[in-house]
């Protein structure tokens, strides 16, 4: 399945972008689901139907579904008090009731991770459209499956598990009770479904849109943007320069908003040669039914480009190290900032941070210098002769 991840900063009509995304790809023949994180019912203004918490078929071949954030915190709320009831029981905890129950802080983000997962696994769909929260909502969204995964793997590492019958002497020992069975099995079944997600988040197959209306607001948040994304290994697709007024505009007011819009977008065309900027145009009102969304003319979605890759050059012959190339479109040197822990390098980016694994052959070597040139992180590595295999020295 393809996927099309769309967002933008607030205001910008990403909404409606991807509304009118996925009707197009629905009208050329895909069977194609959009995904709305909206809370209010937005796609559904967009689009003429209302859509909500259940899958609802707009058009032929294009359904629509924004998932309820209550009802999953409520179900899972209700599996883990299950799940612990002899503990709550031990406690003389009282449980909590469905009706009672609220979301708490990232259960929506969480619901909505498992809605993508499940969509994306559907095998009922050619392409899947998400509209995902603004940015920088987005961005932190994308970040959350890899992050709690590793949390997890900190907190309960898995191969303690395998020491099943040892936990009881090393809790005597420890004065303090081990982890029981079920906080291992949940932990566990946690990490699946987070690696579900992730394996969508990093597929080939997945890319982002960018929506923004053109001004010097929106080409520094794109430019923020553009960096976190690429910090993730995420592919920007397309950039959709949205609500894009004509050159006809009588000499008024608007003619500066006019001159405003194009000196963005010509900002645009010269930094986003890799994916393109597709001028969509203003209606003049807002789009309120299918008709509406096809007069925008937004781009097709095509077949998938080549993946990010962040490659590691052999230089031992002419320079006597390797060099990892990491694309960072945007960076800015005095905003850097790279740490060595183990096996792990951890990239600081100006208002982002990611810890990522080392390829195998960088882990038996040292750091020895790194630079950014041309939006690329070059870290150099010197093989570490301890490590390094004699004939490769």
């Amino acid at each position: 399945m393809r996927t099309i991840l769309i967002t933008g900063p607030g205001g910008s009509g990403r909404t409606t972008v991807a509304a009118a995304t996925a009707l197009r790809a629905a009208r050329e023949g895909s069977r194609t689901l959009l995904l709305s994180a909206e809370r209010a019912d937005t796609p559904g203004a967009a689009l003429g139907t209302p859509t909500g918490a259940r899958p609802v078929e707009i058009a032929p071949r294009l359904t629509a579904w924004r998932p309820d954030a209550t009802a999953g915190f409520r179900q899972d709320l209700a599996e883990f008090q299950q799940r612990a009831a002899g503990v709550l029981d031990l406690l003389g905890a009282s449980r909590l009731d469905a009706e009672e129950v609220t979301p708490l802080p990232g259960a929506e983000e969480l619901t909505f991770l498992r809605a993508l997962r499940d969509a994306a696994l559907c095998e009922q769909y050619d392409l899947l459209v998400v509209d995902l929260p603004p940015l920088p909502g987005a961005l932190a969204l994308l970040a959350l499956p890899e992050e709690l995964r590793r949390y997890l793997r900190r907190l309960l590492p898995p191969e303690r598990q395998a020491a099943r019958a040892l936990r009881p002497v090393l809790g005597r020992l420890a004065g303090v009770p081990m982890p029981a069975d079920w906080l291992y099995e949940t932990a566990g079944r946690w990490d699946v479904e987070l690696a579900a997600v992730e394996a969508v988040l990093t597929d080939r197959d997945t890319a982002v849109r960018l929506v923004a209306e053109p001004g010097p607001a929106a080409v520094d948040a794109l430019r923020t943007a553009r960096l976190g994304l690429a910090l993730r290994g995420l592919r920007t697709e397309a950039l959709v320069a949205n609500r894009v007024l004509p050159d006809t505009t009588p000499d008024t007011w608007l003619a500066g908003l006019v001159a405003q819009q194009r000196k963005a977008l010509r900002e645009w065309e010269a930094e986003g040669e890799e994916y393109g900027v597709h001028p969509v145009p203003h209606l003049g009102r807002d789009p309120g039914t299918p008709d509406d969304l096809a007069a925008l003319a937004v781009p097709a979605v095509t077949g998938p480009d080549r993946p990010v890759e962040w490659p590691v050059a052999d230089r031992i012959a002419e320079d006597g190290v390797l060099v990892w190339h990491i694309p960072l479109p945007g960076a800015i040197r005095e905003e850097l900032d790279l740490i060595r822990r183990g096996d792990e390098l951890v990239i600081t980016a100006s208002a982002f941070r990611r810890i990522v694994p080392l390829p195998s052959a960088l882990r038996r070597c040292t750091v020895s210098g790194a630079g950014l040139r041309e939006g690329e992180l070059r870290v150099r590595f010197a093989p570490d002769p301890g490590l390094w295999p004699a004939a490769a020295r």
